[in-house]
């Protein structure tokens, strides 16, 4: 399969995503993943998709990844902070959620969940 195959896995498993079945989702967009692992969309949905299917493990890799190429990805390092607080690793949350609450101070879930994880570490 090609570039254009992935992109068609994709556009299914954001379509699967967007109406909520998200185990079903992982499907399409873990095929994509493997088919183009350096595009950070398609590592992001699948990150999305793996979260929404409480694999928060899983989704932590996907989400790192999109952070190593992409470190001002404000939505990437708020994902990675909330797979993590679903692990419970609350100390190690709060750098990532701290980051994205400052590049985007007007984004008040953002500002919720990096707080929550500072209480929670203490």
């Amino acid at each position: 399969m090609d570039q254009s195959g992935a992109y068609e896995l994709f556009r299914q498993g954001t379509e699967l995503l967007e109406s909520g079945d998200y185990h079903a989702a992982t499907v399409p967009l873990g095929r994509a993943r493997e088919l183009a692992p350096d595009k950070d969309s398609v590592r992001e949905a699948y990150g999305r998709a793996l979260f929404g299917a409480q694999r928060f493990r899983e989704a932590v890799a996907e989400f790192e990844a999109v952070v190593e190429h992409a470190p001002t990805n404000d939505y990437a390092l708020f994902c990675l902070g909330r797979s993590l607080q679903q692990l419970g690793l609350h100390a190690e949350a709060r750098h990532p959620l701290a980051l994205a609450a400052n590049l985007q101070p007007h984004r008040a879930d953002y500002k919720k969940y990096r707080d929550k994880a500072r209480r929670r570490a203490a």
